[in-house]
């Protein structure tokens, strides 16, 4: 019997232009609920698909600090969130639940 080889599933990937990232974040967003680690870890996927050090320059954040603020593990500040989105051309809507 052969072996089957199975690779991580890394949604950066994916993540190839800005409809898919909407979309992404989207289902993220409804997906994490009031889990703050969930949507870090999603920005932090669109930030690997655009290029890490580029948003870093563009932030003017350090690459590791976004690494480590958006692995799931960090706790980024909002002004970090807003300074991400930003730069990433995501802008943040507002709706009634």
């Amino acid at each position: 019997m052969a072996k089957i080889k199975l690779k991580k599933w890394d949604s950066a990937e994916h993540l190839k232009t800005d409809e898919d990232i909407a979309l992404y974040l989207e289902a993220c967003l409804e997906e994490a609920g009031d889990d703050a680690a969930f949507i870090a870890k999603a920005l932090g996927n669109i930030a690997r698909a655009k290029g890490m050090t580029q948003l870093a320059k563009e932030t003017g954040l350090g690459r590791e600090s976004l690494y480590k603020a958006l692995s799931g593990e960090g706790n980024p500040s909002f002004a970090t969130i807003l300074k991400v989105t930003n730069a990433l051309g995501i802008r943040l809507h507002a709706q009634s639940a």
